[in-house]
């Protein structure tokens, strides 16, 4: 029974709920306890908008935050207003009910799709503990609380967020799959909380009296504080490792059970459930700057009507019809300028919003079904994430791109290794023997030392067969590792060539390390995972018999009283740190025959040991899954050297090391990987000495930093690592201390704290790492390779040709990134470096003040006197020559306020910038910089965590999803598999995109304002009243339906450019931009345009007509089909792609128009009062005049179109073949010829241009 006197001795108040949370099993009878649970949220969820009720009056109020619908809405209702009515009310309606009602349509079927999907996992069924009925009953997901305990199973799916309290592993551990939430498909390693009274046993529920307090909910997925207070008064502290998150799948476990601590909305899945994202577009912020434009040019035209009918009212003497006299003609003017409102309306593109909606749909799907970008080996095609910024994508100017996984492929070869000052280059792993290997998981043999040892002195053999993950063994380090082996070897202090024993422990230490310093998951085809016995794997003796054909110098003596050939006595020696005592290998006591058999004993031994673990054999049944490409490549490079990871679990891990086979590593802490650190480190039990010993493993910058600079092989190392950065691979460096017990416990105590700490825990926990990572012995360093993706020096070479800069932001060395720069061609042989580090901020300003001026100096060098036209061309070829190389600690200066300015003045002179050791908070604030002080269009590029800032920061963020998890995938707009699949993605679907959305919205304006022209002339002629020459039907439904379609086919299916062309010639995309086909000069040319036509349109039937006794409707028939005419052939004009669809949808248009007219003149009498349309149409088309003055209106209109757009198209032709004409001129010489010798280039941009 559960007193909340005896647990809780304060009341919950709402400032207690606001700062953590507080959870106790639901089955307790306490009533305030139980009243504190019910304050929760229900673990229900609703994601849909709408309910029954709340539709209508929700839907409306959304709708009406556009302001053209609640424009429309109040011109509907002015129309009820009898003294300012242009037509019948009920008339007046039809536009925005069909808009409104189209977009409810829309929001309708996705909110019930979203009801479909909430109905289904509501019901989904789990096991959840019945306090009355002592056992586990089946409950819809929808009905668990917190606090309730919950019974899962293998491969079935966590209803809500759980505190992990029993696990049926004899571990206490769980696997959990998280595809669902991140994207990954690597298992996640859960642990069970520690100190639990029936930890290792069966559960009992009733025994459960333990407090929980814990942080309110939260979106962060990647933290949980807290802790369990137990009766007792002990406190254990809770971290994410003991969290089972909702959405994840138990994956390798039979059971688990835990108790609800986040439900519903409150899980960590459902607050990052944020939905597609959106952002506006440069195109639809213009776009709402024109709407204003058209609503002043509607108030002009209605302010020029009233005062018209005013004075013609004040004017008129002695009327023939009958006219209001009463009214005052200011008055009069009044209403008319309203009525004109109403007649006028259309001029504002109500159509326009709905038709911008469907367009973007549509190119989303064509871009979405893309062969070219798709993946075939990851069956992965494009998302499109954000769906209304499609158009952006043809605009961009600034590209930032990460390096690793994104520039690169991010699957991790072993490439070169230094050990205590030794490097080992391992020159079979540089050759090109890599195919395409995969990543996680082997499936073939690594090339490992042989497990028998030849009777004779000579060295292991090496089985070498190319092979995914394949990594082939140095020979000078397997000569030295063979010493562990060799039964016949004496060891020496190193001076005639072998290894000294000190040396000797530096090897082994790092294997060790790179086999350990991991949270690699171990599992194979035929084991789910391998479980590590809690009993020492090798006892005393046995360890002694393996050791027995040491013996010791008479030094051994000195170090402790232990017998001389104990393995303790060994151990102590050899795997202490600082001591050189050398020892050596005593022949066998008989003969070879003898030292043969006594290695068979030794595997035998060992074949015994695998037998009682139910260990593969061999190790190619070993599946690494690891959370970082890099993780991987150093433990398969430990297997390769016979240092095996055979299994883990939260205390231990199983380790064959070469020589001795395999050990039990007591595991006591992880202290993980952080941005912050750039350091991850194992606190174990060394297996042969017994001493407490940190592994740590972490970037050269810091870990240099964090080693005792008194070791002699510091030096030395440094130089490796310079090399191996030249050479483009990622570095890192592997250290070790050896703790004394004493301040082991010291350290212990205050990392407890911190870990059951709830408030300032990250702060805590690091501070508690830095404590323990200090003093450290360096061991050595290792080189991975990390090769570019295919064709990612021909895409940054097209997106720079395409007028994008390219900068790269990655956390590398300096000159590992100028590496990598030159091999995708971003860095090129004759470009001239500079390079900006300093160690102050005034250094860093005088420093950029010098660059600025050598730029410039360099610019007006190359910069030619020509004509103005080959300007823009110098001034390119100039920035080419210069790339800006920043390392972090710098563009820490670079980047405040005092120095910005100056910095992006230099930027902008480069042709590159890159931006290295910089962290995810400067790559946000380079992206933010640009796009805020240059008003540029950015794109970030990036497959990382350390990426989302950025991605979320530029206008456009792309996300790929590489061997880094599904975060940047998450947080971006679109997501590729690949880096190649940019260049398609930008320079064609891009340009496509902008261009055709441009052209829609300025042909929408182009024929609205067109079409309201025609009933604005005639007011000249009707005395300003108002009145129209058209059935108002007609009116209502020319812009909304007879004439909506064809742009909309043309926005989506228009291409000015074939695609080929647009890959083969980049430049396009930069003509494009330059054009800028929508701008306010093309706004206003349209306009233009578009008045034109309207006066001929108008005035042509007008003369045709003068001094006939043709009505009101009969000299609008001809105005009507000539507009229409006009307006759909002027598309045709415009249009580069005319196809079947095309032509069907047009000839549908007009043939809606003429059926609807024709139809309304046979049958309607009183559709239009106070006009009747009856017999109008017929009339008029049985009449050849109807005919010719369609004709010649329609000609007569879209002449000086028809010449203006030939005529373009043939200057912009001539002028881009001189461009290109220059261009290849000027790149001639950096293009290497197609010839048997470099078969894989691409032939010259000449060919193509000629």
């Amino acid at each position: 029974m559960y007193s909340s006197k005896r647990l809780y001795p304060f009341r919950f108040t709402k400032e207690h709920l606001r700062k953590k949370r507080t959870v106790i099993p639901s089955s307790t009878e306490d009533e305030e306890l139980s009243q504190l649970l019910k304050l929760y949220n229900s673990n229900k969820i609703r994601t849909t908008k709408y309910s029954v009720l709340s539709f209508l009056p929700k839907n409306l109020f959304e709708q009406l935050h556009r302001f053209a619908n609640v424009y429309f809405i109040f011109l509907a209702a002015l129309n009820f207003v009898p003294v300012v009515e242009a037509f019948q009310p009920e008339v007046a309606v039809v536009p925005i009910i069909l808009v409104l009602s189209v977009t409810a349509v829309k929001d309708i079927w996705e909110d019930y799709r979203r009801f479909r999907s909430d109905h289904l996992i509501n019901r989904l069924l789990c096991r959840v503990y019945s306090s009355k009925q002592k056992a586990y009953i089946d409950k819809c997901w929808k009905d668990v609380r917190v606090g309730d305990f919950v019974r899962l199973s293998c491969n079935e799916i966590i209803p809500a967020d759980m505190l992990l309290l029993y696990s049926s592993d004899p571990r206490g551990v769980c696997y959990i799959e998280t595809a669902n939430l991140d994207g990954e498909t690597n298992l996640k390693q859960r642990q069970v909380v520690l100190d639990l009274p029936f930890q290792g046993g069966e559960i009992t529920l009733e025994n459960f009296h333990s407090r929980l307090e814990c942080e309110n909910p939260n979106n962060d997925l990647s933290r949980f504080r807290g802790y369990m207070e137990h009766p007792n008064g002990v406190r254990v502290g809770l971290h994410n490792n003991n969290l089972l998150l909702r959405s994840c799948t138990i994956r390798n476990t039979e059971t688990v059970v835990g108790i609800v601590i986040y439900a519903g909305h409150e899980t960590k899945a459902m607050m990052n459930n944020s939905g597609p994202r959106y952002k506006r577009s440069q195109l639809e912020k213009r776009l709402n700057t024109d709407v204003l434009w058209c609503v002043l040019l509607l108030i002009i035209m209605c302010l020029t009507a009233a005062v018209g009918h005013g004075l013609w009212l004040k004017n008129l003497k002695d009327p023939i019809f009958e006219t209001d006299t009463e009214t005052s003609p200011a008055l009069a003017g009044f209403y008319v300028f309203w009525t004109m409102i109403i007649v006028l309306q259309v001029l504002i593109p109500i159509s326009l919003y709905v038709s911008i909606e469907i367009v973007k749909l549509g190119q989303i799907y064509f871009i979405h079904n893309d062969l070219a970008l798709y993946n075939e080996q990851l069956d992965s095609r494009i998302q499109c994430r954000a769906l209304n910024i499609t158009e952006d994508l043809g605009q961009i100017q600034y590209l930032f791109s990460d390096k690793t996984g994104t520039l690169t492929e991010n699957k991790m070869v072993f490439r070169r290794c230094s050990i205590y000052g030794v490097e080992y280059p391992h020159k079979e792993n540089g050759k090109d023997q890599y195919h395409d290997f995969g990543f996680h998981r082997s499936t073939d043999p690594a090339v490992t030392l042989s497990s028998g040892f030849p009777s004779t002195g000579t060295l292991l053999s090496l089985h070498l067969c190319v092979q995914a993950k394949e990594v082939v063994p140095d020979p000078e380090l397997v000569r030295k590792l063979s010493w562990l082996c060799s039964p016949v070897k004496p060891l020496s202090d190193g001076s005639s060539g072998t290894p000294c024993s000190l040396e000797l422990t530096y090897i082994t230490d790092f294997f060790l390390a790179l086999a350990i310093c991991n949270s690699v998951v171990v599992s194979s085809p035929s084991q789910p995972r391998h479980v590590v016995t809690r009993t020492p794997l090798k006892s005393l003796e046995e360890i002694k018999l393996m050791f027995q054909r040491f013996s010791f110098s008479p030094f051994s003596a000195l170090s402790t009283p232990q017998l001389r050939g104990s393995p303790r006595s060994f151990t102590s020696r050899l795997f202490s740190r600082g001591k050189t005592g050398s020892f050596t290998f005593s022949p066998p006591p008989s003969s070879t025959t003898d030292g043969s058999e006594t290695g068979q004993e030794n595997n035998l031994e060992s074949s015994t040991l695998r037998r009682k673990l139910d260990l593969p054999d061999t190790d190619d049944e070993l599946l690494y899954e690891a959370e970082s490409p890099d993780e991987a490549a150093l433990v398969h490079a430990a297997q390769a050297y016979r240092c095996t990871l055979r299994g883990r679990s939260p205390e231990s891990l199983l380790v064959d090391l070469p020589g001795i086979g395999s050990l039990a590593v007591q595991l006591l802490h992880i202290l993980p990987f952080d941005s912050n650190r750039k350091r991850m480190s194992v606190v174990v039990r060394h297996p042969l000495s017994g001493q407490l010993v940190v592994y740590t493993k972490g970037a050269d910058s810091v870990i240099m930093d964090l080693t005792e600079t008194s070791k002699g092989n510091t030096e030395q190392t440094q130089k490796h690592l310079d090399s191996y950065a030249r050479e483009g691979l990622r570095t890192l460096c592997i250290a070790k201390k050896v703790l004394e017990e004493e301040e082991y416990e010291v350290w212990l105590k205050r990392h407890l704290l911190a870990e059951s700490s709830i408030e300032n825990r990250e702060e805590l926990l690091l501070d508690s790492a830095e404590r323990l990572e200090t003093n450290l012995t360096l061991l050595g360093t290792t080189g991975i390779l990390d090769r570019l993706q295919e064709e990612v020096p021909e895409t940054i070479e097209a997106l720079q040709r395409a007028g994008i800069k390219v900068w790269v932001l990655t956390g590398d060395k300096k000159e590992t990134a100028i590496n990598i720069a030159y091999a995708c061609k971003l860095l090129r042989p004759g470009d001239e470096l500079l390079t900006v580090t300093c160690g102050s901020k005034d250094a860093c300003a005088a420093l950029l003040q010098e660059l600025k001026l050598e730029v410039q100096r360099g610019g007006d060098r190359l910069m030619e006197p020509s004509a103005a036209e080959n300007r823009s061309e110098s001034s390119s070829s100039s920035a080419a020559d210069f790339i800006l190389v920043i390392d972090g600690c710098t563009l820490d200066w670079a980047l405040q306020e005092e120095l910005k300015s100056d910095f992006l003045e230099l930027s902008c002179r480069c042709k590159a910038v890159i931006c290295c050791r910089s962290t995810p908070l400067q790559k946000s604030q380079v992206v933010r910089l640009v796009r805020d002080q240059l008003g540029a269009m950015t794109l970030a590029v990036g497959d990382g965590a350390n990426d989302v800032s950025m991605i979320q920061v530029a206008d456009v963020g792309i996300g790929i999803s590489g061997q880094e998890g599904m975060q940047a995938v998450m947080s971006s707009d679109f997501a590729i598999s690949r880096f190649k699949h940019l260049s398609k993605l930008l320079l064609v679907h891009g340009r496509w995109c902008y261009s055709r959305l441009a052209n829609m919205i300025l042909y929408f304006f182009y024929k609205n304002v067109m079409y309201v022209n025609l009933l604005f002339w005639y007011q000249f002629f009707c005395g300003f009243s108002g009145a129209l020459m058209s059935n108002s039907w007609v009116l209502i439904l020319f812009n909304l339906l007879f004439t909506s379609v064809p742009p909309i086919i043309y926005g989506v299916l228009e291409r000015d450019v074939p695609a080929d062309t647009l890959m083969e010639l980049p430049e396009l995309y930069r003509a494009a931009q330059t054009a800028k086909i929508y701008v306010p000069s093309m706004f206003w040319i349209n306009i233009l345009d578009a008045f034109y036509q309207s006066l001929v349109c108008f005035f042509m039937p007008y003369f045709a007509l003068a001094g006939s006794d043709v009505g009101d409707l009969s000299f609008g028939s001809p105005i009507n089909a000539s507009a229409l005419l006009i307006i759909l052939l002027h598309q045709v004009i415009e249009s580069h792609t005319l196809t079947w669809i095309h032509m069907l949808v047009l000839a549908v248009s007009a043939a809606s128009y003429f059926g609807f007219v024709l139809l309304v003149s046979l049958f309607c009498v009183t559709c239009s009062p106070p006009l009747n349309p009856l017999g109008v149409e017929t009339l008029q088309m049985s009449q050849p005049l109807f005919y010719i003055i369609c004709t010649l209106t329609t000609a007569t209109a879209l002449l000086p179109s028809a010449l203006t757009t030939a005529q373009m198209d043939k200057v912009d032709s001539e002028r881009y073949c001189k461009r290109m004409q220059r261009w290849n001129q000027n790149h001639r010489v950096n293009r290497l010829p197609v010839s048997a010798d470099n078969p894989g280039l691409e032939r010259s941009i000449d060919t193509v241009v000629s």
